[in-house]
């Protein structure tokens, strides 16, 4: 094999540039909003609440007096806040700040990703078991060859993006997917009041810092070279070999078995980004108040490569009646990257990218999502992950190993107990996530495009809605992330999955006078209105997004008010308790997650993959309504009863079929 040395530099290219985010025109937002409230009011006058035409007449003349009056000024005020902006109006502006940065909540899985890999079958098998007795402070040797490998692996995709070898920017995709994925390297989420900052991104070729990656073992921050410096002013880093990374990491495992040995003890200081933004936020203030050497630990964190993290355990469920044991071990993975009670101190939250590998060699990675979506850190982790570790190319790993050093953190007593409170927060947090990965084996993305004939991610959203419907007995407003990447730093968009249309088809699977070619025809409109939206939503007219834009250009303070944005209604259109994303084909993927927006809800991520399908879900085992065992029950009962529905349909040619009971 022949290993990359490549540096950190920019081919010159043609490059394309990609057009500006548009601000969607007013009526037709308008118009989509009015369709998108339809089923909600549906179900109030189901419920005994008032009449649906009457209510729906109400919101049509709010959105015509909107229109005409302060929606205009809104509009316009919009449309020169995009002419000042560089890029954007929405992600110059808002996007970032309101979606993420001025949220409160702890990361930890409240906006943190999770991403489990499937494990390396060149890995042998004896070093991936659970129980092993060659360790070094719990860490095992094919654990820290598998992290120097996907270290490597990660960094040299780095490197072939930065080259333009990959992803040039002579393409759409190019551009979006190099602007992405810069975001995820050398910066970090600051916590402040309020509101959190980023950090600026570190420039490798001048920063020493920039060259370093951030390992948390037994809770305690080292840092690592992976980049040699340059050897001229006008050269550039070169990346360092697997070999070189193991003897780093490897060095800095004996050192924490020496530091155990002598009686030390970690301050978990990781655990204190996993608190309350605002909390997180104070305590930080506080501990760089107490030293220099805190400053120096902290700004090295700030603006080193990526993190890290080597498990000493290996995270086993407690055996279950409703759990098989291939299901609990699968489970237990989803577990070790989420974060455990064991685990949840040996992490720096606000990264965007780290990587977690356990003594079996299970890996996985997690990340602050506000820099990137998940699909761009993906992306990176498949190329880590699709070349297993190479032993060739580990033949200098036992040389002299320089380059790693620890990281100094000076406390109190204060600190300590701050990291105690931060503890038994982060631990509610975790034993109250019902969090389980389904893989659905009896067909995937094939059979839905050849033999339903539907596309696979309007099916799948199907399968959702109906789904949670069996459970609940009712609709909820649903959140579907759609990438906007053909546009200047676009990110996502909004596709409001719960439509009248996708309504009446569930009701019509619950109802007995249906017939089935009936209910395979509201399928197909459903499916429709879905694939519209889809279209509409990916080329810059969602309506969420501009919403959030009219909502923010308000004046209150002058006294400006709008009935349409004040109505309870307008609130519980957006309020996604069912909040959902479809990744990628996941073929290396154990599984995802991320959790529940609301309390009362799932947080659903799916792999879609030609055979299979595996959907990560998290609820809040708190909340008597939901149950994530549940509804991945129901998921793959309802995924049985569209097969069969579809399969029938097609004996039935019911596509020219008429409905009379609707």
């Amino acid at each position: 094999m022949r290993l990359s040395r490549r540096p950190f530099h920019t081919s010159r290219m043609n490059s394309v540039s990609l057009p500006r985010l548009p601000i969607p025109d007013l009526r037709h937002t308008l118009d989509r909003y009015l369709a998108s409230i339809e089923p909600i009011l549906l179900q109030d006058e189901a419920k005994g609440g008032p009449p649906y035409h009457s209510a729906y007449a109400l919101r049509v003349k709010w959105a015509n007096d909107f229109e005409n009056g302060i929606g205009k000024v809104l509009q316009d005020r919009l449309h020169a806040l995009d002419k000042a902006s560089p890029n954007n109006w929405l992600e110059d502006n808002f996007w970032i700040y309101k979606a993420y940065l001025e949220w409160r909540a702890p990361l930890l899985i409240n906006s943190n990703w999770w991403l489990a890999f499937h494990d390396d079958n060149l890995v042998p098998e004896r070093a991936r078991g659970a129980e092993t007795n060659d360790t070094w402070a719990g860490i095992t040797p094919w654990q820290i060859r598998r992290a120097a490998w996907l270290l490597y692996r990660v960094l040299d995709f780095k490197g072939k993006l930065d080259s333009q070898e990959l992803h040039p920017d002579t393409t759409r995709t190019g551009v979006w997917f190099r602007w992405s994925a810069s975001k995820m390297f050398n910066i970090a989420r600051i916590p402040q009041p309020c509101c959190d900052v980023l950090s600026q991104p570190a420039d490798p070729s001048t920063d020493p810092a920039a060259r370093k990656i951030l390992l948390m073992v037994h809770n305690w921050f080292y840092t690592i070279t992976v980049y040699h410096p340059p050897d001229s002013p006008s050269s550039l880093p070169r990346l360092m070999g697997p070999g070189e990374m193991e003897a780093q990491i490897r060095a800095v495992v004996l050192d924490v078995e020496r530091r155990l040995a002598s009686g030390e003890t970690a301050v978990p200081i990781g655990i204190l980004s996993a608190d309350d933004r605002d909390q997180w936020a104070k305590n930080l203030s506080y501990l760089l108040s107490l030293s220099q050497t805190n400053k120096e630990t902290y700004q090295t964190l700030l603006q080193c490569l990526m993190g890290l993290s080597l498990e000493h355990t290996t995270h086993v469920l407690p055996p279950g009646p409703s759990l098989d044991p291939e299901q609990q071990r699968l489970d237990a993975h989803l577990h070790t990257i989420r974060g455990t009670p064991l685990n949840a101190a040996n992490r720096f939250y606000d990264k965007p990218f780290t990587l977690i590998v356990d003594p079996s060699t299970q890996a996985g990675a997690t990340g602050e999502h506000s820099p990137c979506d998940a699909l761009v850190p993906s992306i990176v982790a498949e190329y880590g992950i699709v070349q297993g570790v190479d032993v060739n190319a580990f033949s200098n790993s036992f040389a002299a190993a320089t380059g790693w050093e620890r990281l100094v953190w000076v406390t109190d007593d204060k600190i300590l107990n701050d990291c105690t409170a931060a503890e038994e927060s982060a631990s509610k947090l975790m034993k109250d996530s019902d969090d389980s990965v389904l893989w659905f084996k009896e067909y995937g993305t094939d059979w839905i495009k050849s033999h339903a004939g539907f596309p696979f991610d309007a099916y799948i959203q199907m399968c959702l809605q109906l789904a949670w419907y069996s459970t609940r007995g009712d609709f909820t407003a649903t959140y579907e992330t759609v990438l906007t990447r053909m546009f200047k730093h676009g990110r996502t968009e909004t596709l409001r999955t719960l439509t009248r249309e996708s309504r009446d088809w569930v009701l019509s699977m619950r109802k007995p006078q249906f017939t089935s070619s009936e209910r395979y025809l509201l399928l197909q409109r459903a499916i429709k209105k879905h694939v519209k939206l889809t279209r509409e939503t990916a080329t810059g007219r969602g309506i969420d997004r501009h919403l959030l834009g009219l909502q923010l250009m308000l004046r209150p303070l002058n006294g400006e008010r709008a009935s349409l944005l004040d109505d309870e209604l307008f609130k519980c259109s957006a309020r996604w308790a069912l909040s959902t994303s479809g990744l990628s084909a996941g073929h290396l993927f154990k599984g995802t997650g991320f959790g529940t927006v609301f309390h009362d809800g799932y947080g659903i991520n799916y792999l879609a993959a030609p055979t299979i399908i595996k959907f990560g879900i998290e609820s809040k085992l708190s909340c008597p309504h939901t149950s994530t065992l549940v509804f991945q029950e129901v998921i793959t009962s309802t995924l049985l009863e569209m097969r069969d529905l579809c399969m029938q349909a097609t004996l039935n040619n019911s596509d020219t079929q008429t409905i009379s009971h609707l």
